[in-house]
């Protein structure tokens, strides 16, 4: 299913740590905070300005993001989660230099 958000929304898909280990102990799935980070997937076309123009959005699509921890809305799309949010629940986007 292809889809397209609206306006100033972003669906992002997590980026998964590697396994939790603390002093030893496994950390199971259930116990372990969801990441904060995120890939884009897909970007809407921007918010409308006063003057009618659209204001174009600083994050693409493949971009690698920084979100907060109760940032968005999840959602699901072909059986895999997304988070659906908008540009300015964004903190960072992470350059890979």
């Amino acid at each position: 299913m292809k889809v397209r958000p609206l306006h100033d929304r972003i669906i992002v898909r997590r980026i998964e740590e590697g396994e939790q280990k603390v002093g030893g102990i496994i950390i199971p799935d259930t116990a372990k905070e969801k990441p904060q980070q995120g890939k884009v997937i897909a970007v809407g076309q921007g918010k409308f300005k006063d003057d009618g123009t659209r204001q174009p959005l600083d994050v693409k699509d493949g971009d690698t993001i920084l979100f907060g921890k109760y940032s968005g809305q999840e959602i699901k799309i072909d059986g895999e989660e997304y988070l659906i949010m908008r540009e300015d629940e964004v903190l960072a986007i992470l350059d890979s230099k």
